[in-house]
């Protein structure tokens, strides 16, 4: 079963406030009621425990003035002293009647109406006309007993005030102890409504963080989903149609990169084919500064022809349609041949080139592996001042074997050396040669070198002064083979 829920992100947020605070609102508001309620309770018991002090202290007074009173009429027989005693009597009666709640709470009202019987009665009894001594001694006695139920009433009064005072303080902690357990029972309560609201609200955010940095990454084949809230769901409809259209533009980019690749080769391979003619003597020999001129225009046309063969590979690759051709061919020989094929290049510079490469038989692509070679060549012989050093180093393991290409030029600057590998990009350090790059050689390096499962690094080291490349490429099986001279 699918509960609603409020359909903006807005709405959800507001509802988790309302959740989170609605039982924490409760607490606060029985804690408030509660409390008032035995505020209220505690004011009237110490109001009742003061007139019940006051109350008892006035009874035994009475009482005993009655008392005074009474023997002081049995002597004087004055009209005063009767005046006097029956002035006590009613006092004695309002006392009584103050204490009629608390006396009815206490479950005394026989011993109270004993109390105001007996008092009655000696007063009776002293006002009679004709008082004989025996009923007057009767009388005066009587006060013993009535003193004792006096104290007795005070006694069982003060004792029900204390016991309700007991109870008072019994309901307090009891209050304390439900307050504490709501308290306890509310905090793990309330933090799961914020990680539940937090995962509602949380959730789609993540969806479109990575959404973002899927574009961000030119990763547009994988569409973009947003589940959530209203509001979220129709910024992940818009990043779909961001995505739609950074796709349809990459195809279209790609597409003219390769119809205008192909249309540059037709005339590019008449210009290499009409220069070699020329260089072969074809039309007769030619002089040292014509030969000059045109090992000049050899030398950038294999720069054009690289520049473009990056060109369809990089639309290649982005299109999903390069495939591996593995084969086993040796290291060295395919690094002599593009050595020579820079030939020119490097002498123009003036550069010196250093091979520390072991003859090994590696397992990969040699078009793919003669493309890297090609570009890394190129790359290090545009930014290698003239005079500098070229060195190429290559390894085997048993599982992978390691190229590494380094040259003595400027380096890379630090806040470029994370942007080197993807396309177009060019750096602010100055190129050398005629022809600028177009900023896609070092992504194809890396396109060719992951699609072998490999992987290639910059390296930072104090060995060499310019750029150093680091290449792995793994090896799934051992080739045995013999040693192949470098010439070869």
């Amino acid at each position: 079963m699918k509960f609603p829920r409020p359909q903006s992100l807005n709405g959800l947020i507001l509802v988790g406030f309302g959740l989170v605070a609605l039982p924490l609102l409760i607490a606060v508001v029985w804690a408030i009621v509660n409390l008032d309620r035995l505020a209220a309770q505690s004011e009237q018991l110490l109001t009742t425990g003061v007139s019940t002090a006051e109350n008892n202290r006035l009874l035994a007074e009475n009482v005993a003035s009655l008392e005074r009173v009474s023997r002081q009429y049995l002597v004087l027989r004055n009209p005063d002293s009767l005046a006097l005693l029956r002035q006590d009597l009613a006092t004695l009666e309002a006392t009584l009647d103050d204490m009629a709640g608390l006396v009815e709470k206490a479950d005394t009202t026989a011993l109270a109406t004993s109390i105001r019987a007996a008092a009655r009665r000696v007063v009776n009894t002293l006002t009679q006309g004709s008082l004989s001594d025996d009923a007057a001694a009767n009388a005066i006695a009587s006060f013993t007993t009535l003193r004792q139920r006096v104290t007795r009433l005070t006694t069982i009064t003060d004792t029900f005030i204390k016991t309700e005072l007991v109870n008072m303080l019994e309901r307090t902690r009891h209050a304390q102890r439900v307050s504490a357990w709501q308290t306890a029972a509310l905090v793990p309560g309330t933090l799961i409504l914020v990680l539940f609201f937090t995962l509602l609200v949380a959730k789609p955010i993540r969806q479109i963080d990575r959404a973002i940095h899927q574009l961000g990454r030119s990763g547009f084949s994988k569409p973009v989903v947003i589940s959530g809230p209203t509001d979220l769901e129709k910024l992940g409809q818009q990043l779909e149609w961001l995505r739609v259209r950074l796709l349809e533009l990459a195809q279209e980019k790609n597409k003219f990169l390769r119809h205008m690749s192909h249309e540059l080769k037709t005339p590019l391979a008449n210009i290499r084919e009409g220069t070699e003619l020329l260089l072969d003597g074809a039309v007769g020999e030619l002089e040292p500064q014509q030969r000059e001129v045109t090992d000049i225009l050899r030398m950038n046309g294999l720069k054009l022809q690289q520049l473009i063969e990056n060109l369809l590979s990089f639309s290649a690759w982005q299109s999903k349609n390069e495939v591996l051709t593995l084969s086993d061919f040796p290291l060295r020989a395919l690094v002599i041949q593009v050595a020579k094929a820079q030939r020119l290049a490097l002498k123009a510079a003036q550069i010196q080139l250093r091979l520390d490469v072991a003859d090994i038989v590696v397992n990969a692509d040699r078009d793919k592996m003669r493309t890297v070679l090609d570009n890394l060549m190129s790359n290090a012989v545009k930014f290698t001042p003239k005079g500098g050093v070229v060195t190429i180093r290559a390894q085997r393991s048993a599982t992978s074997f390691v190229l590494e290409f380094a040259d003595s030029g400027p380096g890379i600057p630090e806040d470029e050396s994370p942007r080197i590998f993807e396309a177009f990009f060019q750096g602010t350090t100055e190129q050398g040669g005629h022809i600028a790059g177009t900023g896609i050689g070092l992504s194809v390096v890396l396109e060719c070198i992951q699609a072998h499962d490999g992987s290639v690094e910059l390296v930072n080291s104090d060995e060499f002064s310019g750029a150093h490349f680091r290449i792995h490429i793994p090896q799934k099986r051992k080739i045995e083979h013999p040693r192949i001279a470098a010439n070869a």
